[in-house]
């Protein structure tokens, strides 16, 4: 009689720090899922990833070894692989724990600590001996590794010697839009060496990160036969034997599709881990405001948000009534403020100091900063967080005002591209229409000034994200760019411009990363810097 094996993929969304609630959810999902022979939860799922300084809290891991406890009582039949921090003589491990029968059977520690980017596993955890760890269950030989050890030949190379059925790969690997397809690729590599691959991921938004899950099952072949969904909790279960996959496999999403899912969970679980009730943001009739005002009606529903019109003596009509239309589409609650009491009042306090002054981008940025304060008077007044609506673009090359419309506490749009956010627009309106359509096509402007668009002062915004994208996630210098076809006075341009406004993003608030190289995390470069980006 052939031996097959019955896995549930547990791809669950924990919240970093809150070890009692991921543990309840963890005995939870095993006492209800007692019939399969293995449960398996993503790397780190007691505490959340990344727990960061966490880990350097006595407490911190006094409460994990409880709840390791108490989960492991639990189990009786089922292996339960878990992810946690082990803290061992004073050392500090991410692991990974076998359970079952009311036991831990086994004990791994993660071999290949990734210390670039968006990870600081160097900063908390040594590197476990290395050593396979390889468990009988039913008659298989299941090698376990945690993330990133699959990327390295040694742990991998360790599992194969040691004759395992199967790989089991437990993971937190934080979303971009190009990696789905890098992991498939290093899976497959590792299932032709003649093992079948378990890839369990977390799901779920944590600060600046977003996980996707996508959790999955590859056969010795190469195929995938089973796949969780991207961006929501799954409990999948698959059944496999030596030679043979059987489970769902859920379709991939298209690129468009796939970004807007990701920044409807991090916006999502952003404002409910930290316990707002609901968020609001100033709608101008631009592009910006109203992508970001569909992404947060479709991740907490118009009921919990509010929008700010403030119009000024430079806001056309037609941006009004688009906003106006926007808001009918959603159904989501407005005030209408006009800025210009408020903006001439200024004015006139500031008129005696400015005489002999002529008019710049300083009365451009007053109005901003009005808008500014506007939006977190709401806020403080509300208790709702506002949602910033720049785009990477203008974050990158400062077209942003420091106070202005800077302020906020998340910024959904933060690593999204101008030319990305109209194609999310575009993607958003296939699904209904909520967006006007002269909103997309119309030229982009701030209006803070009598006819302004953007590119009065920046290159086309085709060029310009091709640009940042070269020097930012292919590290091109300023040659290597040029010789790609750019001409070098909007190069020379944008790269000044990147390095000039690194104060600003300092000071910026945080927001979703989705691609290779996001300002935050990713991006480390000192605000007082003597190098020169564009020799």
């Amino acid at each position: 009689m052939t031996q097959k094996l019955t896995l549930l993929m547990a791809q669950i969304n924990p919240t970093v720090g809150d070890i009692n609630a991921n543990a309840n959810k963890i005995i939870d999902i095993i006492n209800t899922h007692r019939e399969h022979s293995l449960i398996v939860f993503p790397e780190l799922a007691l505490t959340g990833y990344p727990p960061e300084d966490l880990l350097f809290r006595k407490s911190f891991h006094e409460e994990t070894e409880k709840a390791l406890h108490n989960i492991s009582q639990i189990t009786t039949d089922s292996y339960v692989v878990l992810g946690h921090p082990s803290l061992i003589d004073g050392h500090c491990f991410n692991s990974a724990s076998i359970f079952h029968q009311n036991k831990r059977v086994a004990l791994y520690h993660k071999q290949a600590l990734p210390n670039y980017g968006v990870f600081d596993e160097a900063r908390y955890f040594i590197p476990g001996e290395a050593r396979p760890c390889v468990v009988s269950i039913h008659g298989f030989q299941i090698g376990i590794c945690i993330c990133e050890d699959i990327w390295f030949e040694n742990p991998v190379e360790q599992i194969i010697r040691a004759g395992a059925d199967f790989l089991l790969c437990i993971n937190a690997s934080p979303f971009d839009h190009e990696k789905y397809q890098l992991r498939e690729n290093r899976l497959q590599t590792i299932a032709l060496r003649g093992l079948s691959v378990i890839y369990v991921n977390t799901v779920g938004g944590q600060d600046e990160l977003v996980f996707d899950g996508q959790s999955l099952v590859m056969d010795k072949t190469g195929k995938v036969c089973a796949r969780a969904g991207a961006f929501l909790p799954e409990l999948q279960t698959v059944k496999l034997d030596k030679e043979h996959v059987i489970g769902k496999i859920t379709p991939l999403l298209e690129k468009e599709h796939l970004i807007y899912n990701a920044l409807v969970c991090g916006t999502k679980d952003y404002v409910e881990k930290n316990g707002f009730s609901g968020v609001l943001l100033g709608l101008s009739g631009g592009i910006d405001s109203a992508l970001t005002l569909c992404i947060a009606v479709d991740a907490l529903g118009g009921s919990r948000v509010h929008v700010l019109m403030m119009p000024s003596r430079y806001t056309a009509d037609f941006s009004i009534a688009d906003a106006e239309k926007q808001i009918a589409a959603l159904n989501v609650s407005s005030t209408l403020l006009s800025i210009e009491p408020a903006f001439n009042t200024v004015m006139d306090t500031l008129a005696p100091s400015f005489v002999g002054y002529t008019p710049d981008s300083t009365e451009e940025n007053i109005q901003a900063r009005i808008r500014g304060l506007l939006l977190m008077a709401f806020s403080n007044k509300t208790g709702n967080m506002v949602l910033n609506t720049s785009n990477k673009s203008e974050t990158a090359v400062g077209y942003t005002t420091l106070y202005g419309d800077m302020v906020g506490g998340f910024s959904v749009l933060k690593d999204v591209l101008k030319t990305q956010v109209y194609a999310l627009a575009k993607y958003r309106n296939s699904c209904t229409k909520v967006i006007p359509e002269r909103v997309i096509t119309r030229a982009p402007s701030a209006e803070l000034a009598e006819n302004q668009t953007d590119q009065d002062s920046l290159p086309d915004y085709t060029i310009m994200d091709a640009i940042i994208s070269l020097y930012m996630e292919k590290n091109l210098d300023v040659k290597a760019i040029i010789q790609q076809g750019f001409a070098a006075n909007e190069v020379t341009q944008i790269l000044e411009l990147i390095k000039r406004n690194e104060y600003k993003r300092r000071q910026a608030a945080p927001g979703i990363k989705i691609s290779c190289c996001a300002f935050g995390r990713d991006w480390r470069f000192p605000i007082s810097s003597g190098f020169n980006c564009v020799s």
